[in-house]
């Protein structure tokens, strides 16, 4: 079967990361988690407080970021490291959830992005999810998939995800925050959040992940059989 590029785009806390990495294990392609290297790039911003309308503190700032994933044998996936130090669980902090929207609505970063990603996909045998992989990075993928779900299921499993760290967290406050960011997604002047025209829609609102990765998986594989 030929190497194939998958895209998968779709709102915060719909699943797609993890259906992107259950999909790269079972085909072992490389999965990517973009929205990782967005929180890394805000992460560096709100510890060096750059100033997100300062076009020059932007670039200045670009300029010392480097980001790689490296494979964690222990949890048998990637971790994201920013300039060589492992940044997996304070990326997935509150403070980076509130602002990585924002920042990645920042034209030089979404290029600077952007231009890392593409690179990483020249080979093929990938599997990318983010906010628009299908329209502005891989436009050409194989398959292109556009998830979503219920706003209230959406919620509970981002309360799920925080409440361990952060007992305080209130299901009112992660709903606020993902309203808030799926409007700052869609209405963005670069690379808003839309589903490609030629995606497949998967809603997983009221099906299992097992369920939401036999599908996916059975779409990849009539793309990868494909003349």
């Amino acid at each position: 079967m030929k190497k194939i590029i998958i895209a998968i785009d779709g709102f915060s806390s719909c699943g797609k990361s993890t259906l992107a990495k259950q999909l790269a294990k079972e085909l072992n392609y490389v999965f990517i988690d973009t929205g990782a290297m967005y929180r890394a790039i805000t992460l560096f911003f709100l510890r060096n407080n750059i100033d997100t309308n300062n076009t020059e503190q932007i670039n200045n700032a670009l300029k010392n970021i480097s980001l790689t994933f490296k494979y964690n044998i222990q949890k048998g996936s990637s971790d994201m490291y920013l300039n060589n130090e492992n940044v997996e669980l304070q990326i997935r902090d509150m403070p980076v959830t509130q602002n990585v929207s924002l920042v990645s609505t920042i034209k030089e970063v979404r290029e600077f992005a952007v231009a890392q990603q593409q690179q990483m996909g020249k080979e093929k045998g990938i599997v990318m999810d983010g906010r628009d992989i299908g329209t502005t990075v891989f436009p050409d993928a194989e398959l292109k998939i556009f998830v979503t779900s219920n706003i209230d299921v959406r919620v509970d499993r981002r309360y799920k995800e925080l409440v361990i760290t952060n007992p305080t967290i209130t299901k009112e406050a992660i709903k606020e925050n993902l309203l808030e960011r799926d409007r700052i997604d869609s209405s963005r002047a670069v690379s808003p959040l839309k589903k490609a025209d030629d995606a497949i829609e998967l809603d997983n609102s009221f099906i299992t992940r097992e369920e939401q990765l036999a599908i996916a998986l059975q779409w990849a594989k009539e793309k990868m059989n494909e003349e």
